[in-house]
Parts: structure tokens; sequence; C-alpha cells
């Protein structure tokens, strides 16, 4: 197994991007770890970047900062970085990183979309950020828990029912009462309402596969991969 996945999208060369798996380790501050090993592991991280990553304090919302301007723990969701040499990275283990860049390579950024942050709208304000049309930028979903093991209660159907309608063609409906969701299906469809129409990625599912990537709902307390992209 791998430390690291790169996306296979058609990114223009200067945009570079790339997920931790659970080989490389944790690299979240927030999970009971030992301090020097997450600052070993942050150091080897670091030389494959060309700067320290913005490490943002996620709070499932639709926050979207600049990697230029924000300082390290801002509390946001998303990042967004219009010039070389400022990484934008997520945190996850279950909830879905999205990357995204522009067919010119002038922009990147890098969403934490679990289902609150996709109910609070962060697909749409990172767009909004950005301020390039849809029509001209790609998206990648990296490693989130997949549709075939994703089950929640009636509070996130509800949820969804109260934002979009057309979300709820994501559920499945069990004979426990709960149901069966599609992050990525649901992010496709944000993606799209804003004009992504080229989306790649979306078929791992953190859950199912043990060895290569945490999960939060597998095993409670547990490390958080990184999902990173900025340009050159």
């Amino acid at each position: 197994m791998a430390d690291f996945i790169y996306p296979d999208w058609p990114a223009p060369t200067r945009v570079k991007a790339m997920t931790t798996t659970r080989w490389f380790g944790n690299l979240a501050a927030h999970v009971e770890d030992d301090p020097e090993m997450l600052a070993t592991r942050r150091d080897i991280l670091r030389r494959h970047l060309p700067a320290d990553p913005l490490w943002l304090t996620q709070v499932h919302g639709a926050q979207c900062v600049s990697a230029e301007n924000a300082r390290a723990g801002v509390e946001a969701d998303a990042s967004i970085a219009r010039s070389p040499g400022h990484v934008c990275a997520i945190l996850t283990a279950d909830c879905l990183p999205i990357l995204l860049c522009d067919t010119e390579g002038t922009t990147v950024a890098a969403i934490h979309a679990g289902w609150r942050g996709l109910v609070a709208g962060v697909v749409e304000s990172t767009v909004r950020a950005m301020a390039i049309p849809g029509n001209q930028l790609l998206a990648w979903l990296g490693p989130g828990i997949g549709p075939q093991a994703y089950e929640v209660g009636r509070d996130v159907w509800l949820e969804f029912s109260g934002y979009d309608g057309g979300a709820l063609k994501m559920f499945a409906e069990q004979p426990n009462g709960k149901w069966l969701c599609d992050l990525y299906g649901i992010a496709r469809q944000q993606l799209a309402r804003v004009g992504i129409e080229r989306v790649w990625g979306g078929d791992y599912c953190t859950f199912s596969e043990r060895k290569q990537f945490f999960s939060h709902r597998r095993d409670g307390q547990t490390g958080r991969m990184a999902t990173l992209i900025w340009t050159v």
C-alpha cells in the first residue's frame, strides 16, 4: 500500500494534488496521538510540499478562506489559493474531500464536505470565493465513506429534504428505519448546480477499505488523512 494517492484527473500540469493514506499515519492534532510523532509526520509531509499547508479548524460549516492570507487554525471548511506555493489542506476520515481547479491552473481549492457542510452550502460558498464560472472548473472527489456503508438517521434525511428535495434521490431507505446516504452523489449534484460538470474520483470507501483509510464511523477515535492542492 502507498502513502499517497494522486488524483487521476486532467488538471493543468502546474496544479499538484495528493491525499495521504492510513499508511502515512495520522495528520490531525485534535485526535489522541503522540505530539512528537504527529510533528514528525507533518515534517515528512512538508518535504513533499512547497510550503506548510494551511491547517484549518474544521467545523462542518460553509466558511471558505484564502490560503494566502488566513492564519493557521482558522475556523473554516474550505480554502482557496490564487498564487503558486500556497497549499490548501483538508483533514478527513469519512467526510468527503473535494478538490477544485480552473482549466488554466490559476486557482485551486480544497473543501471539507461532510453532510453538514453540504447542507450548509460549502460547495457553493467555495465556488463563489473562487469567482470563476463553473464551466471553467474541474473537480476531484477524494476518499470518503461510500454509499453502501454510510447509514444515517431521519435527522439527516430531514435536513436534506428541507435543503434540496433532489438530494433525496441519494438516500436509500432501509428496513431498520434508517437510510443509506450517497455523499458522492450529493456532491456531484451540488457541483452540477454551480456549473461544474467535469468531475472525477468518487470511487473509494473509507469505511470498507480498512487497510487504506482511517474511518471515524468504523473505528470511533481514529486518525485523519490529509488532502492537499497547490500550484507551482
